[in-house]
């Protein structure tokens, strides 16, 4: 089972978007495990920034396709 809280799917978007759309996803999920799917290097960057930012861990980031796999964490 994973323990994977959200996906937020920000590919095709460009900055400031994949950002914003991370930041809805964390206030949604307050805390656990989510991932972000981003296809630049500066989304990839911003969104690592911005969720470290609000207190989350960047656990992994993996090439992915076209993209990045992002997955971030937040302990209760």
């Amino acid at each position: 089972m994973s323990d994977i809280v959200n996906t937020v799917d920000a590919r095709g978007f460009s900055c400031p978007q994949p950002v914003i759309m991370t930041l809805n996803g964390i206030k949604k999920a307050n805390k656990g495990k989510m991932e972000i799917l981003v296809d630049t290097d500066t989304a990839k960057e911003n969104v690592s920034r911005a969720a470290g930012a609000q207190g989350w861990v960047v656990e992994d980031i993996q090439p992915e396709d076209e993209g990045y796999r992002i997955t971030i964490r937040k302990e209760g």
